[in-house]
């Protein structure tokens, strides 16, 4: 099934939480620790999601909401920017925090911005952030690495997308045997070498394998992915085994959800370990071409 859309954000807002100590205490009026249920929509006007927008970086304002004495508005993230200058009017900015702007968005009740996605539910203005950065629906990163990707979007989008963009390697089926062949294998390089896309138990995973230095050491590493949440993910386990010459390494463990980076689940050395002398052991011959074959399997636990 295609998905219904993608997702590209570039942004990065941080997540700050209402004041504590300040005239306004927002934590009377939201409880910031609670997730709150889901509530029947609701419409805000876009003017006064215009007031709350600063006019610098056109993000939502959150306390302190600064402004000058002709009641212009500006985050406190830009204040500095500005050289203490109202960016509209160039009036000085002083120290005047705008208190009935905050209780004005204390009051406001907004849907999660990924609405689209699925996400019903109804915040509480300075809630509705954190509530976002955890949202079961947002949606997830390509995980292919072999280049700086940034679409995002739901499973069934990104599938399509590493297959019609990124052209990888689609496998129906739980166990896998796969060749990895490098003529030249005494140049490693932070590179993906190989990304294959499984189907399996009506979920798709991630198979990585990839050179990487190990401090001085070149190694090897192969690790699957899950395209899903973390607590989705723990309901599978995996298997990895390598080996030529009469010998084997085996490698078993849990996959890890496309939430972690493949950075992150490489650099936690969390999968298949293979030193260079020993791939090239297993690859025999003269030792001057990689040819590793990589065999395992896929099962739900019970």
């Amino acid at each position: 099934m295609m998905a219904t859309a993608g997702y590209i954000d570039d942004s990065c807002s941080e997540i700050i939480d209402p004041p504590k100590t300040e005239v306004l205490d927002v934590t009377e009026l939201t409880d910031d620790h609670i997730q709150q249920p889901p509530k029947p929509n609701v419409v805000v006007s876009s003017s006064v999601r215009d007031l709350l927008e600063c006019p610098v970086c056109l993000s939502a304002m959150y306390p302190p909401i600064h402004q000058c004495s002709n009641g212009h508005t500006l985050c406190s993230g830009c204040k500095p920017r500005v050289h203490n200058r109202c960016p509209t009017c160039r009036h000085e900015l002083g120290n005047i925090r705008c208190l009935a702007l905050e209780k004005v968005a204390a009051s406001l009740e907004l849907p999660c911005k990924y609405q689209s996605f699925g996400c019903s539910g109804i915040y509480p203005y300075y809630s509705k952030l954190k509530h976002e950065s955890q949202c079961q629906y947002r949606p997830y990163s390509c995980p292919y690495a072999g280049s700086e990707c940034t679409v995002a979007g739901d499973i069934p989008y990104l599938v399509n997308h590493l297959k019609d963009d990124h052209k990888v390697d689609m496998h129906n089926g739980c166990t896998f045997n796969h060749r990895y062949v490098k003529p030249n294998p005494h140049e490693v390089e932070n590179a993906t070498w190989m990304l294959t896309v499984f189907s399996c138990f009506g979920q798709y995973f991630c198979l990585h394998f990839e050179a990487f230095q190990l401090g001085m050491a070149p190694v090897y590493i192969a690790f699957l992915r899950f395209l899903g949440d973390d607590a989705e993910a723990k309901n599978y386990s995996y298997s990895l085994e390598v080996g030529g010459t009469g010998r084997k390494m085996i490698w078993q463990g849990v996959p890890r959800s496309i939430r972690d980076s493949h950075r992150k689940v490489r650099d936690s050395y969390d999968g298949l370990i293979i030193q260079r002398n020993m791939a090239l052991f297993f690859s025999g011959g003269d030792r001057k071409e990689l040819k590793l074959r990589v065999t395992g399997r896929i099962w739900k636990e019970q």
